[in-house]
């Protein structure tokens, strides 16, 4: 007879299902446009808002410090052993962690892994999100950034009405 999952069994059957998620959608894709579209080719989808649009990104976010090599490798690498250690220190200290941190660090874990995947493979990262105001993206890209800004919601203290 199964037993039901614990709440730490759960949490962590999350984490990796998160992850997982993040880390085959963004791969998915970065295939996808990768066969359709060459290098620095747009493809609209609505004129002038979303375009999509292959992008070799050598640089960090939004293309800062290209050329970097091996240091772009490195610096996720100690990212995600930082983010696994976060997540299982506070299961393995009986410290109830947030769903919401889970989430958000999961996010956070499957875009480090989904662009280190592409650092290791070609040398740089492939972006084609493309929203014409703003420097062109993918899906590991968005996950790290929904993951940090739903950590800094939480972290920033209710002001509660007198």
């Amino acid at each position: 007879m199964l037993r039901p999952l614990t709440r730490s069994q759960f949490d962590i059957f999350m984490c990796l299902s998160i992850v997982f998620g993040v880390v085959v959608a963004d791969r998915l894709t970065k295939i996808l446009f990768t066969e359709i579209l060459s290098p620095g080719e747009s493809l609209p989808i609505i004129r002038d808002v979303l375009h999509m649009t292959l992008v070799r990104n050598t640089g960090i976010a939004f293309g800062l410090f290209k050329d970097r090599g091996i240091v772009f490798i490195i610096i996720p690498i100690i990212a995600i052993i930082l983010l696994v250690y976060n997540i299982f220190y506070y299961k393995y200290n009986d410290e109830n962690l947030s769903r919401l941190y889970i989430i958000s660090f999961s996010l956070i874990l499957g875009g480090a892994i989904g662009n280190l995947v592409d650092r290791i493979l070609y040398g740089y990262v492939i972006d084609f999100i493309d929203l014409q105001v703003w420097p062109v993206f993918n899906i590991a890209d968005s996950a790290i950034t929904i993951g940090a800004v739903l950590i800094a919601v939480k972290c920033i203290p209710r002001i509660e009405k007198k």
